[in-house]
């Protein structure tokens, strides 16, 4: 559902909020969309042979990453679809702000400085960073449409029985037609 951006104190327009719910959003989404097949596509190829050559402390490491990567991305992916939904009128806005309790923009990765980050292949600790700067972005953005709802996501976290069944249920949400 388009609307029209809203105004804090009378005044001030939530540029956020007319990004994600206008046509200036689609490099967004594509971005956050590209990167995930980039990603998987990395993971899947090349990143599987890079894997091989790493020590056993960069193997650890390279996995637990690679699994913070996707995850990361994941709830990304999750919010760029909801906020497509709301744009192209698929679902109503207060739908969305349900939807995305259960999207999680907190996924942190290991620092620069942590054993065995320094052997991680150079394409994988690109993906890593720009994969943490979309985060970044979309948390912000999302702060500043919906607020920052961090008390209510940490105690929703913790009353979730399987967060895989959470996520694969937002994503068919967010497919669904009505």
């Amino acid at each position: 559902m388009k609307s029209e951006p809203s105004m804090e104190s009378g005044k001030t327009i939530r540029l956020a909020e007319r990004r994600v719910f206008s046509h200036s959003f689609k490099p967004l989404y594509d971005e956050g969309m590209g990167l995930v097949e980039q990603t998987a596509e990395y993971l899947d190829g090349q990143g599987r042979i890079d894997a091989r050559n790493l020590s056993r402390l960069a193997a650890t490491l390279y996995a637990a990453e690679s699994m913070r990567l996707t995850t990361r991305l994941m709830q990304v992916a999750s919010w760029l679809l909801l906020q497509r939904a709301a744009n192209s009128g698929e679902m109503t806005r207060d739908q969305v702000a349900a939807e995305k309790s259960k999207v999680r923009l907190d996924t942190a990765s290991a620092r620069e400085d942590a054993a065995g980050w320094s052997e991680l292949p150079e394409a994988f600790q690109d993906l890593i960073n720009r994969s943490l700067s979309l985060q970044a972005l979309v948390r912000r953005m999302d702060d500043e449409i919906y607020g920052d709802h961090s008390a209510f996501a940490a105690s929703a976290a913790l009353r979730r029985s399987n967060p895989v069944s959470d996520q694969i249920m937002l994503l068919n949400t967010a497919f669904a037609r009505g």
